[in-house]
């Protein structure tokens, strides 16, 4: 069983960054891929970014750009650094791991609000 707890989400102004960070409970290893998906109210959730253990990363087009997402495997933690955010950046942030036996597991969500 993987646990994944972020931190990182907050209010901020349009043009300012946040960073995002979601540690695992197992060794990252055993995960073959991480990434973040949000979702806003009334829209689906959708991709942000993954990466895998390899170090290949994937975004959403709307974060191209903007969001670099990377991960630390001594730490067990995957980070989203988040740059020139605009308000339709608002949402719940989940972390995501995909793991070796094809299982995937979601954190329990952190609020990302872009207002002035």
């Amino acid at each position: 069983q993987v646990q994944l707890v972020e931190s990182g989400g907050g209010l901020v102004q349009p043009g300012g960054s946040l960073r995002l960070s979601c540690a695992a409970s197992e060794r990252i290893v055993t995960i073959v891929a991480m990434g973040w998906y949000r979702q806003a109210p009334g829209k689906q959730r959708e991709l942000v970014a993954t990466i895998t253990n390899g170090g290949i990363t994937n975004y959403g087009d709307s974060m191209k750009g903007r969001f670099t997402i990377s991960r630390d495997n001594a730490k067990n933690t995957v980070y989203l650094q988040m740059n020139s955010l605009k308000p339709e950046d608002t949402a719940v942030y989940y972390c995501y791991a995909h793991t070796s036996n094809y299982s995937d597991y979601w954190g329990q969500g952190t609020q990302v609000t872009v207002s002035s």
